[in-house]
């Protein structure tokens, strides 16, 4: 984030509203800085340090060594850590005595353990940059903060430019807010004159937003077929949609040649009818559990000739209806086309996906990458490293795909993995977002609100998928409603964040200039202009742009 300016500060303060916060706010500002290079030298830490600065001591004064299952560990040193902060943690790591690693930060106190806090893949004789974040459930007066290698072995590790930035959960949504109010929404003013271009004072003007431009939307699967109840549910609160399981190749082919694109053309034509984009999900699966159990039996120039025919037949049918296409599905785990048709295969599937569907953006998708940063297949530089080997290879790789099945989620860790993230310069959604079966209801929706919020208020973010598809029977993780189709707790917090991210109507009067002025979500607007008994009507659109949008209407 740069700096803000006086002027933006009292602008931001007016456009998040009293509610949240007081004009005298002096609590920090979230820095969004990230690196992904190897450097030289640790670039200064970001707040200054945080907590390190404010207890007048340097990275050296808090790092200490412990051993640990006969292994010395370097380890960092926090006091008086409080229950229910928000901590943003960040730090540069060098390593000495192996040419690579994945090293991870382990947080322990006196009550709890944190497995994972931030890991970064670091190389011997430059620094590498590692951000994370945690929120503790009870206080601490002594914790520690582990560095070790992912796999266990013995490395030795240095650390240089630490920062721990405590927040308020009142700091933090201000700073979301902040985001959302300067990339998700934009200043319109409305300029009424009369036919000879003459200003007109006290014209009354109703605004009201009929499409909004940041898609948010939900997995369907096939019970949607005829079923209105959920198809108008559906229809009232989303904009975007991606098919569960019906395009998968196993649902479109599950014996070699008789290919059946019934259910999900029916699917197709209620995303059409209703307006509503929708991401293709997905060409091919590399869990060889969910990969066509006859495909399982090919090999050499047989599997070739499966996957040539299966990119061409799924493209040629919906070719130019899906707005993405998850190529190589969970790429990051699983490697069951690479196995058979070596390391080249997923080079083949992007570029002939890119060929039959050049407007299509082709997407990465895995899980455990914001999830949590304990799996080792897929921590945000394995990630990144994947993306960029792509690119070597010249592969239309367009998006990143993030499939955020939580359980507890970690909002500081999201967001630094976020961060690195966005430092590709690429779209980045969240394709599959749901919350562990494993909580009770309450648990659930809580926890949604929290991941919807981090994702919304992330500039990088281009979309949120829900992964709610209705089953009578129950939903993958977690449903929205009953079978009724009457909203859960996650349904009821799905609902207000939808209210809360539109701008609905606006109404108000021309001022002395012939003007009026109101802060818009992005997206598609209908205005009705009214004066001395005369009405014009209107639309307009408001993309994203850091000047104000003018519209003028001429009654």
């Amino acid at each position: 984030m740069q700096d803000i300016s006086f002027y933006g500060l009292i602008l931001f303060f007016f456009l998040i509203g009293a509610s949240l916060v007081s004009p005298l706010y002096d609590g920090p500002l979230y820095d969004s800085t990230a690196y992904t290079e190897c450097k030289e030298k640790p670039e200064e830490p970001l707040y200054g340090g945080g907590v390190f600065k404010s207890e007048n001591r340097g990275v050296e004064d808090s790092t200490a060594s412990y051993v640990v299952n006969n292994t010395y560990v370097t380890s960092l040193v926090l006091c008086n850590l409080t229950h229910g902060s928000i901590y943003s943690f960040s730090v540069w790591v060098r390593i000495k005595d192996s040419s690579a690693a994945v090293i991870r930060a382990r947080l322990e106190t006196e009550k709890e353990t944190h497995d994972c806090i931030g890991t970064v893949s670091a190389k011997r004789g430059c620094w590498s940059f590692l951000k994370g974040g945690f929120v503790l459930d009870s206080p601490s007066n002594l914790s520690n903060i582990f560095f070790q290698s992912a796999d266990g072995k013995d490395i030795d590790i240095d650390v240089a430019s630490a920062s721990l930035q405590p927040f308020t959960k009142q700091q933090w949504r201000i700073n979301q807010q902040y985001i959302i109010n300067t990339h998700r929404k934009r200043a319109v003013t409305i300029h009424v004159s009369d036919s000879n271009g003459k200003r007109l004072q006290g014209a009354s003007i109703c605004v009201e937003q009929i499409a909004k431009d940041f898609p948010i939307g939900s997995a369907i699967a096939k019970t949607i077929i005829g079923n209105l109840l959920y198809q108008n549910w559906f229809v009232k609160r989303f904009n975007a949609a991606v098919f569960e399981n019906e395009l998968k190749w196993y649902a479109t082919e599950p014996d070699e040649g008789k290919v059946n694109y019934t259910i999900s053309d029916r699917m197709l034509q209620f995303v059409r009818t209703n307006n509503i984009v929708a991401r293709g999900h997905n060409i091919f699966w590399e869990d060889p559990k969910y990969t066509p159990a006859w495909v399982l039996n090919l090999t050499g120039m047989q599997l070739q000739s499966a996957v040539n025919s299966r990119i061409h037949s799924l493209m040629s049918q919906y070719k130019d209806e899906f707005i993405h296409w998850d190529v190589s599905n969970e790429m990051l785990h699983f490697d069951f086309y690479e196995q058979r048709l070596g390391p080249d295969a997923t080079f083949h599937f992007f570029e002939t996906a890119h060929e039959s569907d050049p407007l299509a953006t082709l997407f990465m998708n895995d899980y455990n990458v914001v999830e949590t940063c304990s799996d080792a297949n897929s921590t945000v530089d394995a990630y990144i490293s994947r993306v960029r080997e792509l690119q070597r290879n010249g592969i239309f790789m367009d998006g990143i795909g993030l499939e955020g099945h939580f359980t507890i989620p970690n909002p500081p860790l999201i967001r630094a993995i976020l961060d690195k993230l966005a430092t590709l310069g690429l779209p980045i959604w969240l394709t599959e977002v749901d919350i562990s079966k494993t909580l009770d209801r309450d648990a659930q929706a809580n926890y949604l609100e929290e991941v919807l919020r981090e994702g919304f208020s992330h500039p990088y973010v281009n979309g949120i998928m829900l992964w709610t598809a209705f089953h009578p029977n129950g939903c993958y993780q977690m449903c929205l409603t009953d079978n009724n189709f009457k909203n859960l707790p996650a349904g009821d917090i799905v609902d207000k964040l939808l209210e809360e991210w539109q701008s609905g109507r606006v109404e108000g009067v021309t001022d002395g200039h012939g003007s009026y002025s109101f802060y818009g979500f992005l997206g598609e607007y209908r205005i009705s202009v009214n004066y001395e008994n005369r009405t014009i009507k209107s639309t307009f659109s408001l993309s994203r742009g850091e000047e104000t949008r003018h519209v003028t209407i001429t009654i």
